[in-house]
């Protein structure tokens, strides 16, 4: 994906040395550049910009002045003749600084760091979705209902049919254990009977040849006993 960025500079020699050194980067895309801050408003409100290269001694409105008026702010680069500027222009938390005539080397260690800032956000949103809860999509009356794997309590074999009982509620699916079993994470799920798979994290008691889940009592089929009790206890030592 590329890194798309305008350029916001009241001196066209400026802009056309910054666009030089973007010709450089095929993953940057120069959307636009303009020459006052305000004839930029409404590229950056209707468009997703990584990256405005912003210069700060503008007429009728400075670049300081029109990041202060930002409310959902790209990454800013500011280019200046002026030195000065540079505490202030931190707090306003802009990514670099680049001070006018901006030599390539040092350009080049700007856009270094806008990628990895860049590449830090994707990481950072690609967490939030791994992290979100696994699920299954199940068929129920025709619609794809999407189950929470932790909201299952167990399933009950039902013939051609199976019924996956959840915490809030429970759902006829017309599909067989076996097919089930196999989409399930084996680390959690356990058939213990020809007509029942369980959640082992959703287990209350064992007690004999059953199990107890939401006060459901569910038997351990003979030919599933040791394979159930070596999982669910992780160990021999309580198989009798």
């Amino acid at each position: 994906m590329k890194i798309k960025c305008i350029i916001i500079d009241d001196e066209p020699l400026a802009i056309e040395v910054i666009k030089r050194h973007l010709d450089e980067f095929q993953n940057i895309d120069l959307l636009a550049t303009f020459n006052t801050p305000i004839a930029a408003l409404q590229t950056i409100e209707t468009n997703e910009i990584d990256v405005i290269f912003l210069d700060i001694n503008m007429p009728k409105m400075s670049g300081l002045e029109f990041l202060r008026t930002l409310t959902n702010k790209p990454h800013i680069v500011i280019t200046t003749a002026y030195r000065e500027f540079a505490v202030e222009s931190f707090d306003l938390d802009v990514l670099d600084y680049l001070v006018k005539p901006i030599p390539f080397g040092r350009f080049l260690k700007a856009i270094n760091k806008i990628q990895a800032r860049i590449n830090l956000e994707k990481e950072k949103q690609f967490d939030i979705v791994i992290k979100e809860e696994p699920f299954i999509f199940l068929k129920v009356d025709k619609k794809m209902m999407k189950i929470k794997l932790n909201d299952i309590l167990y399933i009950e074999s039902l013939k051609d049919y199976i019924k996956v009982f959840t915490i809030a509620e429970n759902y006829l699916v017309h599909k067989s254990m076996t097919s089930i079993s196999e989409e399930l994470p084996s680390d959690n799920f356990l058939r213990i009977h020809r007509s029942f798979t369980i959640a082992i994290n959703k287990i209350s008691s064992v007690e004999g040849n059953s199990i107890e889940i939401n006060k459901k009592r569910i038997p351990i089929g003979r030919n599933y006993l040791v394979q159930a009790k070596q999982k669910i206890f992780n160990s021999t030592d309580f198989i009798d």
